[in-house]
């Protein structure tokens, strides 16, 4: 069995509306498995413009069940596709308990789980305490037919704790969907990331929307890429400006050489930071 995964990422604009966006999603797929890619992430909340820039009861109708009928759709596709998807999508558990999250599912079309967000930002144009809860499911890694699959959503990744339980859970590929504005985050964007990999040695795969949204001034500079364990990007950057689909080639043998070379994932022993030492 080949080592190598063709992996997607999508970074695009908002269409205007929830079925345009979803069936722009599903050609972005079908393009994706028409190069060979077995696994895509969309970027967050990825049916709905980033409603977050504002604080309106309104957009708690973008909020479906998960699984719920954009799942299901999706898993028709996947399992027509032969492709592990990943669906950062705006959760209703029930009436007034709504969460930022992502589902994941398998090549075969099955509904494997999902993550929702940790970390919930509410500072100017990313009001996201108004729509969202903390997230409640931990950090899960998903067995799928390309290896081991964790998620971590936007804001998430400013913090290192998740990173390392999705490392201590077996990942191979963890993706970051996101919707992220120009300013200091454009910087951190290329830092942070390829830190984590290198830290947890796994392969990250980075997503951010692009374009200026009519809800508000925040300008998604795009920019989404994949990086190794080593640190390295996987090709070239995303586009700061235009749609993107992002297709390649990651070689999860990388991740043993890594791990053989440096130890790190051999020395993580969790136990080490919560024992009693005698003095």
């Amino acid at each position: 069995m080949s080592d190598i995964v063709r992996a997607a990422l999508v970074q695009t604009t908002w269409t205007g509306d929830k079925e345009s966006m979803i069936k722009a999603h599903e050609d972005y797929a079908r393009d994706a498995a028409a190069q060979g890619a077995k696994v895509i992430c969309f970027q967050e909340l990825f049916y709905g413009p980033y409603f977050c820039q504002v604080q309106d009861a309104a957009y708690y109708e973008y909020a479906e069940s998960i699984p719920g009928p954009t799942t299901e759709r999706f898993q028709a596709l996947a399992a027509e596709l032969g492709m592990v998807m990943v669906l950062p999508m705006y959760e209703k558990e029930q009436e007034g308990v709504l969460y930022n999250t992502a589902a994941v599912v398998d090549a075969d079309g099955k509904y494997l789980g999902k993550y929702r967000k940790h970390h919930i930002p509410q500072v100017n144009g990313f009001w996201e305490k108004f729509y969202f809860r903390p997230g409640n499911l931990g950090f899960p890694v998903f067995d799928t037919a390309v290896g081991k699959v964790g998620v971590y959503i936007c804001y998430d990744r400013h913090f290192p704790e998740g990173w390392r339980e999705l490392g201590l859970g077996g990942a191979q590929i963890v993706f970051n969907p996101s919707a992220t504005s120009r300013g200091l985050s454009s910087y951190l964007w290329q830092l942070e990331q390829p830190a984590s990999a290198v830290a947890n040695e796994y392969f990250i795969g980075a997503i951010n929307r692009v374009g200026i949204e009519p809800l508000g001034d925040d300008d998604f500079y795009g920019q989404s890429y994949f990086v190794d364990p080593e640190g390295k990007f996987v090709g070239e950057v995303g586009d700061t400006h235009n749609p993107e689909l992002i297709v390649r080639d990651l070689d999860l043998g990388l991740i043993k050489t890594v791990r053989e070379r440096w130890q790190f994932y051999r020395d993580r022993r969790p136990e080490a930071y919560t024992r009693t030492v005698e003095l």
